[in-house]
């Protein structure tokens, strides 16, 4: 049950990056930090961040940081993918030979 509550933490973290990236889009079309979608992006990217955190804190209370920090490496994964389809970012061949050696890492990991 640890494994899954720090999956979705992982989603957490890749959802704030995502919606960094949005609050600055918006703010590279509107020039203001103050506009209602710049605000309304960064204020939900910090809501998202501030929740993953405090359960993150929670999760090591239960567990070993050791074992359940491997799982953060999927929000490398995870992130580019979310680029991709929400922001039409492409990525080169050697980018998911990389995500591919992160996955194999990480299964590894978790495996010892």
């Amino acid at each position: 049950m640890i494994y899954l509550i720090a999956a979705f933490c992982v989603l957490g973290i890749a959802i704030g990056q995502l919606l960094f990236k949005l609050s600055a889009n918006w703010l590279q079309r509107t020039g203001n930090l103050f506009d209602t979608h710049t605000l309304l992006a960064l204020v939900a990217a910090f809501t998202v961040y501030g929740i993953t955190s405090l359960v993150w804190v929670w999760l090591l209370q239960k567990g070993d940081l050791g074992r359940l920090y491997p799982l953060m490496a999927f929000a490398f994964i995870a992130v580019p993918i979310g680029s991709h389809y929400f922001f039409g970012e492409r990525f080169p061949t050697q980018y998911f030979v990389g995500i591919t050696l992160i996955m194999t890492g990480i299964i590894i990991t978790m495996k010892s």
